[in-house]
């Protein structure tokens, strides 16, 4: 089943699953906040995609923390996403042992134009 994972407050995430629901895809939802992806669930992720493209560096928690400055190593990056899950970018969208980080309503057209989930 298509996942998405985020928080429901997050632009992106309710751009995402507003455009699963026009294409009646069915989704579970899964909120940071209610469920925290674990060093596994992050491990999973990066099997399919990169840590930079994971970890956000964008977001104000990443400033508010000074993150930069501490200039992690990928094995660092990881388990600060795990201990902090709004470092990662959102949504993550994992279907059919594929993941989509971040809202792409192009990549999702394609992605997703005949999936039956």
């Amino acid at each position: 089943m298509l996942k998405i994972y985020g928080i429901k407050n997050c632009d992106s995430v309710r751009k995402a699953i507003k455009f699963f629901k026009a294409k009646e895809i069915t989704y579970e939802f899964i909120d940071f906040r209610e469920t925290a992806a674990t060093i596994n669930i992050i491990a999973q992720w990066l099997s399919l995609s990169d840590i930079k493209t994971l970890f956000n560096t964008r977001g104000t928690i990443y400033r508010t923390l000074k993150l930069k400055e501490l200039n992690l190593n990928d094995e660092e990056k990881i388990k600060w996403l795990a201990k902090e899950n709004m470092l990662i970018k959102r949504p993550v969208i994992t279907f059919e042992n594929q993941i989509i980080i971040g809202y792409n309503e192009p990549k999702y057209e394609e992605e997703f134009k005949n999936y039956k989930g």
